[in-house]
């Protein structure tokens, strides 16, 4: 894993950020809502007691990338209304960025968000945080037809749709293993460690498709752009 010991900015013209847990800090709890939402639903939806629901949509996690994708493509369960419920949940929790706005605003080049969440999500998420205004899209799962990262054919329809050049990119993700597909394409990687209660998300990186790594993005950048 690569170190920038002279806290240089890396060179890019193309930003891609993930949204949970990476522009946010996990500490805040806000993915704890989703998942005990998401777990709720699963349960409803198959008729399971909450904790072999739990199993359930772990483990199609683990399987598919995401629970909407074992549900689909297990029991044909529509996409749409389990979105719409698992995102209905308090994002006060979180706080307003300023520091987070004001390195944004510095950045230079097009920022994208990149997320296995609806658009709706990352909106309100956005505006919570006060930084939607920086970004220049969303590529949401819908738009990648509820194919989830990490698979490698969502990250080229990504630079497909907003016309970027991997090589000439970068990536921040809280989930080290979906900077993989990212690292293939030729981007430049950072991997937020987060607090969040997430077994995945707390997994080392396996290879060498980090290059950067923080606890702290908002820190990271500010740092970086002075």
């Amino acid at each position: 894993m690569k170190n920038m010991k002279n806290n240089a900015l890396p060179q890019a013209d193309t930003w891609v950020f993930d949204l949970d847990n990476t522009l946010y800090s996990g500490v805040h709890g806000l993915f704890d809502q989703i998942d005990a939402r998401m777990q709720s639903y699963v349960a409803d939806f198959l008729g399971l007691a909450p904790d072999e629901a739990r199993k359930v949509q772990k483990e199609y996690f683990r399987e598919f990338g995401t629970t909407l994708r074992g549900m689909m493509n297990k029991h044909n369960m529509p996409a749409e209304p389990f979105l719409e419920y698992v995102h209905q949940i308090d994002i006060s929790v979180i706080p307003q960025d300023g520091a987070l706005e004001q390195a944004l605003g510095k950045l230079p080049g097009k920022k994208i968000i990149f997320t296995n969440a609806s658009r709706a999500h990352a909106e309100r998420v956005l505006a919570r945080l006060g930084v939607g205004h920086h970004f220049d899209g969303i590529f949401d799962i819908k738009d990648g037809r509820f194919i989830p990262k990490p698979d490698p054919s969502i990250y080229r329809e990504l630079a497909s749709v907003f016309d970027f050049d991997p090589n000439k990119a970068i990536m921040v993700e809280d989930i080290a293993r979906n900077l993989v597909p990212a690292k293939e394409m030729g981007m430049q990687t950072l991997w937020v460690r987060t607090q969040a209660d997430c077994a995945v998300c707390q997994e080392e990186p396996a290879g060498n498709h980090v290059d950067f790594e923080t606890d702290d993005l908002t820190g990271w950048l500010v740092e970086r752009l002075g």
